[in-house]
């Protein structure tokens, strides 16, 4: 298993509580379908699916990052982990868009269900992808001198699988928000 295993732990915890909160979600979309199905239209598709573009990209910048890590690529390495650094402020700055345009129409967290469970669950996943970038420049900077032994592998390993989950994450709450009808 890449990384540390301290990690999985804090790792398997985060997903169930956002397992809690998915199952919560689909509960109460079930008790008030319609309310849930008209809100959501009220959601950015554009916003959403250019989100998840910037958190797929990410992650795939961080699983090369790691592979150039592995090959000893210790010029390459930090150049990864920054673009995927890139593209979580791309993530937050669409998000931050997205929070603004549904203020302005009045949408808030006392909207409605679906707008308080829009708000909460993408609130906490918008600080889990805060923390990420800060796990994805320290790990820029970790890599710059290269010198890639197994404990510094790990350690990559370790940043990156938190990083993947943050992206998981995403794309659930993308599905549930802005797909399911």
């Amino acid at each position: 298993m890449p990384g540390e295993e301290g990690v999985w732990v804090f790792i398997f915890g985060d997903m169930m509580v956002f397992s809690l909160f998915f199952i919560t979600f689909l509960y109460y979309r079930g008790q008030n379908v319609e309310l849930f199905t008209t809100s959501q239209t009220h959601l950015n598709q554009a916003f959403g699916a250019l989100n998840t573009f910037f958190m797929l990209t990410s992650s795939w910048f961080v699983a090369m990052a790691v592979q150039a890590a592995r090959r000893n690529l210790g010029e390459l390495t930090p150049i990864l982990f920054s673009l995927a650094w890139v593209c979580g402020f791309g993530f937050a700055v669409i998000k931050v868009m997205e929070y603004s345009e549904k203020i302005r129409a009045g949408i808030t967290l006392t909207t409605n269900d679906f707008f308080m469970y829009y708000y909460i669950f993408t609130g906490i996943h918008f600080m889990h992808v805060l923390i990420g970038m800060g796990v994805l420049a320290v790990l820029a900077r970790y890599s710059w001198n290269g010198e890639f032994n197994d404990v510094k592998i790990r350690n990559l390993e370790s940043g990156a699988s938190f990083w993947h989950v943050v992206d998981l994450l995403w794309i659930v709450l993308f599905a549930l928000l802005y797909l399911i009808k």
